[in-house]
């Protein structure tokens, strides 16, 4: 062989996998989409992490032992507990759904009415809430210092130890870990254009087409906004039986244009979180699509296209820990 073969030969080559690797590139490329796909993950401190991990699943955090983090939010359940509302440290129930825990760390508040601004910051109020777990946080200090396990993994992860803050911020870390990536849409919007089926596909393109995204957007979905419940009709008055809870930012803010706004919803996972809104209303995931077109969009749509938007939202579910 003389050596302007082999030259040639090699060129040959070289071209061949420049071609390949552009091929996969352009495969791989994300696509430009009003929803982008969650972080295949978010790095945190793994001794604070597994802090928070243990703390997640300690009712010793509730004022009578009986509840924990856990309780309401049950990681194999897509992060809720499947209840209208959420029973208590002493058999009461809560005030609105549970939100679900999952891509929680996504959101840009936290609550149905924003009144958290971190994942540190609510679980300040859910261990104080005399509903959820009636604590006071000096008696939650005591009980986990007084815990070897938890003073030495504590003494090496913060420098002051055992405290407060430090307790919120192991849960917290422990809480930004549960996201969940490589949803089918995810692996559609990072290239594999047969991650969804076209009836999937499809529903998609309507989800779009009708302005579900104008909410329902970003990374998570949602939980990037807030918006009124019921932009074109009153939903609160066809329901009936108001709520406290109702009032959303109102409560919070207490500014007039603030009644019945509520965080927008994350929609990752949705197929998993029923019952949906803050109270509970919606039973199934067509009953939620129903009370959206009615009182969000003010459009008619055919069943067809409903179930269609449906067959979309269930490629939003993603894995935990690397688990469907």
């Amino acid at each position: 062989m003389t050596m302007q073969t082999t030259t040639s030969s090699m060129l040959k080559f070289v071209i061949v996998i420049v071609v390949a690797w552009a091929s996969h590139s352009a495969s791989a490329a994300l696509l430009d989409e009003p929803i982008q796909p969650v972080p295949l993950t978010l790095t945190q401190d793994p001794t604070r992490t597994e802090i928070g991990r243990l703390l997640f699943r300690d009712a010793r955090l509730s004022g009578n032992g009986r509840v924990s983090c856990a309780s309401c939010h049950d990681l194999g359940k897509g992060g809720v507990d499947g209840r209208a509302y959420s029973i208590g440290l002493s058999g009461g129930l809560t005030g609105v759904n549970a939100p679900t825990v999952l891509n929680a760390a996504l959101n840009f508040k936290q609550f149905w009415n924003g009144r958290a601004d971190s994942l540190e910051a609510q679980i300040d109020h859910v261990v104080q809430n005399p509903v959820e777990m009636g604590s006071k946080w000096e008696d939650v200090v005591q009980k986990v210092s007084q815990d070897a396990r938890y003073k030495s993994a504590f003494a090496l992860a913060y420098k002051d130890g055992v405290t407060k803050a430090n307790i919120q911020n192991a849960i917290a870390t422990f809480e930004r870990t549960l996201i969940t990536p490589n949803s089918r849409f995810d692996k559609f919007l990072r290239g594999d254009a047969n991650a969804i089926s076209a009836p999937e596909k499809a529903g998609y393109a309507k989800f779009k087409q009708y302005g579900c995204v104008a909410c329902h957007q970003g990374v998570n979905v949602g939980g990037n906004m807030f918006q009124k419940f019921g932009i074109m009709g009153n939903y609160f008055e066809k329901r009936g039986n108001p709520t406290q809870a109702d009032l959303g930012r109102y409560l919070v803010t207490k500014v007039e244009s603030d009644k019945y706004v509520f965080k927008v919803p994350s929609l990752r996972n949705v197929a998993l979180t029923a019952p949906y809104f803050h109270d509970a209303s919606a039973k199934t995931l067509e009953d939620a699509v129903d009370i959206m077109f009615r009182y969000q969009l003010g459009r008619v749509a055919s069943r067809e296209d409903k179930e269609a938007i449906i067959k979309f939202l269930g490629t939003l579910t993603g894995e935990l820990d690397a688990k469907p």
